[in-house]
């Protein structure tokens, strides 16, 4: 049996599946694991189960020793992992991607229409028991048909609220490194264009794309200047692909009209000027978060870190980390 490290509170019927094969150590604590007692426990282990909150480095990795062989993330995202680091190991890196598409878009979408229709804002005057009254001009917002949404990464989360927002009758352009299936983009009635393109035509910028250096603050100053005064920004995808110290003035000087928020630079810390701020709804980091999906994502880590262990080819690698297992095996 190999020893496989749970490095926080996953569906049981993950740990189970992992259990009928495997020894495993699985962290239950109701705070994430502290970085010292990581080290401590990953010592000696062959699998490493890891949530997006622990840091996947050199480190971590020489402390679990020469016999690890896999890093099975509960995640799509794997900034949280250094896959280069992976590589020269010979660690095969995987992430839990398809499982969450539509959950995340969900989410996407909530936002758009919290920040368009001000949803936040109402809901937050009712809690606070000040007296209120309707008005033609009371809490008015925008509405959505006849809109363009901008898709920043056109992935299967970005295909999935862009059918979303196609049922509500918004027009669909997007910023991709490459075309979409012609199929999907008939159906969506899709057009690609630059990212200046899009900042400029939107009137929602919904961002979905990876990150990594090359969109670190992709949406900063500049861009924003660029977008409409009447438009929104929304992301759901990493918080340091937006500057939110521009994004709070752009926000507080009226150069955008909104902004949704799941995901921060900083998180948990959210920009202390988006808190000050009644036209950006935040949420914390819900993307994922329903029962259903939560538990699909766990199981497929484990059929990731099982797979590996039996010497098989796991069902969602990241490329990078597949490449470089397969070349220190050779």
């Amino acid at each position: 049996m190999s020893r496989v490290l749970v490095t926080g509170r996953i569906p049981d019927a993950a740990i189970e599946k992992l259990r009928a094969e495997h020894d495993v150590d699985a962290w239950t604590g109701p705070e994430s694991i502290s970085r010292e007692e990581l080290l401590r426990r990953v010592a000696g282990t062959d699998a490493i189960v890891s949530l997006l909150t622990e840091r996947v480095d050199s480190e971590l990795l020489d402390a679990a020793g020469p016999q690890l062989k896999v890093v099975a993330n509960v995640a799509v995202g794997y900034d949280n992992i250094d896959v280069p680091a992976c590589t020269a190991r010979g660690v095969v890196a995987t992430n839990t991607p398809g499982v969450l598409t539509d959950a995340t878009a969900d989410i996407a979408f909530g936002l758009i229409l919290m920040a368009t229709r001000r949803l936040g804002e109402g809901e937050r005057l009712i809690r606070s028991g000040e007296s209120w009254k309707w008005g033609m001009f009371f809490l008015l917002g925008s509405s959505l048909q006849g809109k363009t949404l901008g898709v920043v990464g056109m992935g299967g989360i970005g295909q999935a609220t862009a059918r979303r927002a196609k049922a509500f009758g918004m027009e669909i352009v997007y910023q991709s490194r490459s075309e979409i299936d012609p199929t999907v983009a008939a159906e969506l009635d899709a057009r690609r264009v630059d990212l200046n393109e899009l900042l400029a035509v939107s009137d929602v910028v919904s961002l979905h794309c990876p990150y990594g250096p090359a969109t670190h603050h992709l949406i900063g100053a500049g861009q924003l200047a660029e977008m409409k005064s009447s438009a929104y920004l929304v992301n759901t995808a990493r918080g340091p692909i937006v500057d939110e110290d521009a994004l709070a003035s752009a926000l507080r000087e009226g150069a955008i009209a909104g902004a949704g928020l799941d995901v921060y630079e900083q998180e948990p810390r959210v920009h202390p000027g988006l808190l000050e701020l009644d036209n950006v709804a935040l949420l914390p980091h819900l993307g994922s978060a329903t029962v259903e999906t939560r538990t699909a994502m766990a199981m497929l880590a484990a059929d990731n870190a099982l797979a590996v262990l039996s010497g098989e080819q796991p069902p969602a690698p990241i490329a990078e980390g597949v490449r470089g297992a397969q070349r220190a095996e050779r």
